[in-house]
């Protein structure tokens, strides 16, 4: 699975408006960074309390990155 569609997937199984998840991807030579865009009301969903539900995000997809030989993965999450 590819570092997009992955993030997409776990933001999209846990926020309650998934049509209106944007992820987007940016590459650099030896960094992927991964732009999220969720509406106001999802952002904590997805942060969690002390930012613990991103932080597993982030986990899930270094960890795919690093399995696949890819880059590093920066996750960066904003709100529409």
């Amino acid at each position: 699975m590819k570092l997009l569609e992955l993030t997409e997937f776990l933001v999209k199984s846990l926020v309650s408006e998934p049509d209106m998840v944007s992820v987007k991807e940016f590459d650099d030579e030896d960094l992927v960074t991964i732009v999220v865009m969720v509406a106001k009301k999802d952002m904590g969903k997805v942060i969690g309390r002390q930012g613990k539900i991103i932080k597993a995000i982030r986990t899930l997809v270094s960890a795919s990155s690093y399995m696949n030989n890819l880059p590093k993965v920066k996750i960066e999450i904003n709100e529409f």
